[in-house]
């Protein structure tokens, strides 16, 4: 569980480093927030520290990123295409289970769970997409409304053609090129 997880003073501060340069260079996804106050959100919770590296550590460049009504410091995966230590992934635990053959290594909402983060749902993976076109050669799973997971349907995107598609396949599907955007919110 991701909450028992802690870097050493050394990774935090290469990650912290790391967080700062990407802030500073994409200021328009956080225009009025500062560092020193990321920063010190972050160092108040040593868990969320270990799941921001998580995202780091498996290709999802995380940065922060402030949505339309949102509270709080949100980091959000903002890889040009889903991370790549994320993909081939089919979308729950459940779907894992119920694979009978070809079984994938893992799941989007299981692994997220490990990792302490939130995969996206559409309207911030839609929101997402205004900071730049992203998943132009991959797709993710976003977070699926109940009634369409209990049909046995998730959902995913991806942006084409100047704009962003949601699309649905079974949950026990999983591709090389799709994977999942997450969140951790401070």
């Amino acid at each position: 569980m991701a909450s028992k997880k802690r870097l050493s003073e050394k990774e935090g501060k290469a990650l912290l480093a790391a967080l700062e340069e990407r802030f500073e260079k994409n200021r328009s996804r956080h225009a009025d927030l500062t560092w020193e106050r990321v920063a010190e959100a972050l160092s108040k919770q040593p868990d969320k520290l270990w799941s921001v590296n998580e995202m780091e550590r498996t290709g999802g460049e995380p940065d922060v990123v402030v949505f339309p009504g949102q509270e709080g410091i949100a980091f959000v995966d903002c890889s040009a295409e889903s991370p790549a230590l994320r993909r081939s992934l089919c979308y729950d635990a459940k779907a894992l289970e119920e694979r009978k053959e070809n079984k994938p290594a893992h799941s989007a909402l299981g692994m997220a769970e490990e990792m302490g983060i939130t995969v996206l749902d559409e309207a911030q993976y839609t929101a997402l997409q205004q900071f730049g076109p992203l998943d132009q050669k991959t797709s993710s799973w976003v977070k699926t409304p109940g009634d369409i997971r209990k049909l046995g349907g998730g959902l995913f995107m991806n942006y084409h053609y100047g704009r962003v598609f949601t699309y649905y396949n079974g949950v026990q599907s999983y591709y090389a090129a799709r994977g999942y955007r997450g969140m951790v919110t401070l």
